[in-house]
């Protein structure tokens, strides 16, 4: 039996030529195929599926606003990029996008809950309920009596939030709601209620700060009818004394510390000693004249 003899060399080199020169066409044709599939119109972006509890947003006005941004289609869409522009549009917290078959994206959005204004007058900041600051239209805020935080950074927002909500109804008995609250620049609290009365509520931890308003809150009526005045007659109130608290009413200024209210206390008791002293030994004069 002959042994077949290998191919020539040349032979050889021409059949892998050949074979190189078929797969790279296949492989091109395949490559300019898959290129045309994805230009076609049926894989454009032609719809916008929105998911989600939603007050101030729209599928319509998203997809209005942000088809325009989104480049490409079905198959080369960013979508990292799409969530990113979804999470720009005002009031929306997070966006999770993901794509529908053949030519959609189906966005599961989270707008922001909004619980304060942040920020002076004019400012269009709000917080949400998470401490977050954001940029949102007042126009657009729907619930009332929000308080407005001031003073701080916006790292300190989810602080401030946590104060605002115990403050709350630590003032509650006052029966006026608290309109601003403002960290000051040497780490006290200010409170503006409505009607205008001011709190200055001094530093330190926020037990600290509520124990002085509970303080307030407590004693505020019986100091006021001691004036002849109610407690709505409240302006000012400074709480940054050791165990009492500063007050003005309408039409009455007083200090009232623990400190004066003992001195006086003993004032009282050291003269009303000294009369009864007195009547004493006026008695025992008496006695012995007689």
């Amino acid at each position: 039996m002959n042994a077949t003899l290998p191919a020539p060399l040349d032979v050889r080199l021409m059949n892998m030529t050949a074979t190189v020169l078929f797969v790279g066409f296949v492989l091109g044709l395949l490559a300019a195929g898959g290129a045309w599939l994805l230009r076609q119109p049926a894989f454009a972006i032609g719809h916008i599926a929105v998911e989600g509890e939603l007050s101030h947003t729209s599928a319509k006005s998203l997809h209005a606003n942000l088809a325009p941004q989104l480049t490409g289609n079905f198959f080369t869409l960013d979508l990292e990029a799409a969530q990113h522009a979804f999470e720009q549009v005002p009031w929306v917290r997070s966006a999770h996008v993901r794509r529908e078959f053949p030519s959609g994206l189906r966005v599961q959005l989270e707008e922001h809950d909004v619980a304060a204004y942040w920020g002076a007058e004019g400012s269009n900041t709000l917080v949400n309920s998470r401490g977050e600051v954001f940029e949102a239209d007042h126009g657009d805020v729907e619930q009332e009596g929000l308080p407005r935080l001031l003073g701080a950074a916006p790292e300190r927002a989810a602080e401030m939030l946590e104060m605002a909500r115990r403050l709350a109804p630590a003032l509650a008995p006052l029966e006026r709601a608290m309109e601003e609250l403002e960290l000051t620049g040497n780490s006290g609290w200010r409170v503006l209620l409505s009607g205008g009365a001011v709190l200055q509520l001094g530093s330190g931890t926020q037990e600290e700060v509520l124990a002085r308003v509970r303080r307030l809150v407590a004693t505020l009526a019986g100091v006021a009818q001691q004036q002849g005045r109610g407690v709505d007659a409240l302006e000012y109130a400074d709480l940054r004394y050791d165990g009492g608290y500063a007050l003005r009413l309408r039409g009455v200024t007083t200090v009232a510390t623990e400190a004066q209210r003992v001195a006086a206390q003993r004032a009282a008791e050291r003269a009303a000693a000294a009369r009864a002293a007195a009547r004493a030994r006026a008695a025992a004069a008496a006695a012995k004249n007689n």
